[in-house]
């Protein structure tokens, strides 16, 4: 899923390096943190429970395609995955998400899902996947994989089946509509609603003289969870995948899963977004009050399963409430670790603002388990967010030491650990995603926090591939930059994360203990 990016730099405040540079000399020189005591916070897994595995864990992010390509095509693979297990395990990994492998016409790179259960040949096959996870179990390792709920890719054949006629049994799998008609007769979409990624979210077939719904790109029709049988049949996909092994799954977009079936119109706010297209309030197309009754369900059948299987939701919110309530508030009955957002998707260091906002965290969300998140595919890498062109190396230890000494669960994204940068095209002919296609130059796509992953520097392409030609180019810091040049040098940040996931590891303060905010500045 995609959000508007915060790409601009803000200035790091003397206050905010004082902050940071006390967790991260503390952690380094005394193994705690002076924000924890060692009381145990009672959370909703108190009362002798066991801790399930997530908690406290660090959680690592792939995306396939740039991470290991095993076989010289240029493309990342599951194999390759498995090739660099033992790093992980290195660094300290509890679990891996994987972005989607599934079967896909990589419109949008695996979002846009054709087959549901099974692997992309792009990727590999079941047996490389089953392999995937018995190597990973071995080294105490799960595997999460991304799970596209919202909608599906147009070439999926229940879409195929959908769009052949009104009357065919899945046409109602889909949010379809009748047509509005102006003056002249000409065929309108049914309401002002907007796609994430440009323009109206409504695509028009001749054939059938009505429109369908995307909340995402044309070519990824939303699903109609009105239908008790879109339900069935997603979670006997997800199903398929838990008998297969898997820890739980990433929920993409998920707030997006209803819309307002009186298809009212959105209220426009003012301004533009990059697309040329008047901001609107969502507030009919996301967030609605019944996908919290599909979560609920959701939680029911995957806690079947055992092994403390987890739900993980990209859920960006407002505010602290409605994060509350994807928890399932005091029930705690809904995901175990909705992403908070608020926090590291920022592009100021601002010390008051880090201080409220994981205090808030902390103490309001019924005793749940914050998810923090700096990176993803989605946004631009945080050293150049967080970054003064000056003290840029410390501010990554320090936005690390806040991420990995705060109680949560610490989700960290490939190459973060290494200071990878955000590489962004400056043509428009050579941007891959459509969304930089679509709406450059204000908006130039997410390519620049995709590329591959860097290894070491024994060829152009860093160790990522023995192909000359990646999918997308390798960054040309990857000479100092990389894996194996880092791993070296004690005072790598690579080396800065490696000891911070100890202490995680070693220190119960770290893990669970109370946390008091100081007037360090």
């Amino acid at each position: 899923m995609h959000r508007p990016r915060n790409s601009s730099q803000g200035a790091p405040a003397a206050a905010v390096l004082g902050f940071l540079s006390t967790i991260a000399l503390l952690v380094l020189q005394t193994g705690t943190c002076a924000a924890a005591s060692q009381s145990a916070s009672p959370g909703p897994h108190g009362g002798g429970i066991a801790t399930p595995w997530w908690q406290n864990a660090v959680i690592y992010e792939i995306y396939p395609r740039s991470f290991q390509d095993s076989d010289g095509d240029g493309v990342g693979d599951l194999n390759g995955i498995t090739r660099r297990l033992d790093y992980l395990r290195d660094l300290g990994v509890d679990a891996i998400w994987i972005t989607p492998m599934y079967p896909s016409p990589q419109v949008d790179f695996g979002y846009d899902i054709a087959d549901y259960e099974n692997v992309d040949s792009k990727y590999g096959n079941l047996a490389d996947f089953d392999r995937l996870v018995a190597a990973a179990k071995q080294r105490h390792i799960r595997i999460v994989l991304d799970m596209v709920l919202n909608h599906t890719s147009d070439k999926h054949p229940w879409f195929i089946e959908s769009s052949r006629s009104k009357t065919s049994p899945k046409h109602d799998w889909y949010v379809w509509r009748d047509a509005k008609t102006d003056a002249n007769g000409k065929r309108l979409p049914p309401n002002n609603w907007q796609s994430l990624f440009g323009h109206s979210a409504w695509q028009y077939d001749a054939k059938l003289d009505q429109f369908y719904y995307h909340k995402f790109y044309i070519q990824q029709p939303d699903l109609n969870w009105r239908n008790p049988s879109v339900e069935r049949a997603m979670f006997g996909a997800m199903r398929f995948w838990l008998n297969r092994g898997v820890a739980g799954f990433r929920l993409d977009a998920i707030p997006a899963l209803f819309e307002d079936p009186d298809l009212r119109d959105e209220r426009e706010l003012p301004g533009t977004n990059a697309f040329g297209d008047p901001n609107l309030a969502e507030e009919h197309t996301g967030n609605l009050p019944e996908v919290h009754e599909v979560v609920r369900r959701l939680r029911i059948m995957t806690d079947r399963f055992g092994g403390d299987r987890v739900l993980i939701g990209e859920t960006y919110l407002p505010n602290i409430q409605d994060l509350d309530r994807w928890y399932g508030g005091a029930k705690h009955d809904e995901l175990q670790l909705p992403m908070d957002m608020n926090i590291g998707f920022g592009n100021k260091l601002d010390a008051r603002m880090f201080r409220a906002r994981i205090d808030e965290v902390e103490t309001k969300i019924h005793g749940s388990e914050p998810l923090l998140v700096f990176d993803n595919h989605d946004n631009p890498r945080s050293w150049d967010r967080y970054a003064d062109g000056v003290n840029d190396a410390l501010i990554a230890k320090q936005i690390a030491a806040l991420l990995l000494t705060t109680r949560d669960t610490a989700l960290l994204y490939y190459g973060e650990e290494l200071g990878m940068r955000t590489s962004t095209p400056q043509r428009r002919e050579d941007v891959l995603d459509p969304i930089g296609v679509t709406g450059w130059p204000k908006e130039k796509g997410r390519d620049g926090e995709r590329t591959p992953m860097q290894w070491d520097a024994s060829n152009a392409q860093a160790g990522f591939s023995s192909n000359a030609h990646t999918w997308l180019p390798v960054p040309s810091n990857y000479t100092s930059i990389n894996v194996q040049s880092e791993s070296a040098d004690p005072e790598s940040l690579l080396n800065w994360h490696r000891r911070l996931i100890a202490l995680r590891r070693t220190k119960a303060a770290l893990r669970s203990g109370n946390m008091v905010m100081l007037d360090q500045y």
